[in-house]
């Protein structure tokens, strides 16, 4: 499966989530089955990850280096298997512009809640059941560029407390990654959390390339 993540700068949000997601594909050997991008809607392009997002990235296990912020463009839309806004309105402008990627077009926080309520265990499945479920309030993850490094930490957490538990749920097989009534474990990633600096915490999801 390979996921695209959308922010706005593609300095921060998406840059933390592409990031993390190849430091799961490698903790748990899924070289094959998940891969990841990311992009900006009004993207920074050619800069690097924002220094408090690469130590918040560090913090959580993953690599942060090597990274210039690039411009969405439909055809990284078309070769995404599941695409990961971080806001409504990003996940709508996506859509707007690539109608064609409406069903597999969600926000983080939509995708996890679909898949932790319904079960769904594919992206077909999340599609059929978004209309299904009420929603509780807004699902955005908002951006914390000129923010305090404790707002970057916060942003961190909540990008990884949903998204490793998604992406695991989507690509291990079926028993794996699940709590006693079979659906999606919330995973809890050790490091950059408030109380743990991001630049000293030792723990890691991923081996370090």
């Amino acid at each position: 499966m390979h996921v695209l993540f959308v922010c706005t700068g593609n300095v921060c949000r998406s840059v933390i989530a592409e990031r993390l997601t190849r430091a799961l594909a490698d903790e748990h050997g899924l070289y094959d089955e998940l891969t990841a991008e990311s992009a900006g809607t009004r993207a920074l392009v050619g800069f690097g990850v924002e220094p408090l997002a690469a130590q918040t990235i560090t913090g959580l296990g993953a690599n942060a280096s090597g990274f210039r912020a690039r411009r969405l463009k439909p055809e990284m839309v078309d070769r995404a298997d599941l695409v990961l806004a971080m806001t409504e309105q990003i996940r709508d402008d996506i859509v707007a512009h690539v109608p064609g990627a409406r069903p597999r077009t969600f926000t983080l926080l939509q995708a996890y809640r679909i898949a932790k309520v319904s079960g769904a265990r594919t992206v077909a499945e999340m599609d059929r059941a978004r209309n299904d479920l009420a929603l509780v309030g807004r699902e955005n993850i908002a951006d914390p560029v000129g923010l305090s490094p404790e707002k970057y930490c916060e942003v961190g957490d909540r990008i990884a407390e949903n998204l490793a538990p998604l992406l695991l749920w989507l690509c291990m097989p079926a028993g794996h990654a699940t709590d006693d009534r079979g659906r999606p474990h919330l995973v809890v990633l050790p490091g950059g959390r408030r109380d743990v600096p991001p630049v000293t915490d030792t723990t890691r999801i991923g081996r370090q390339a």
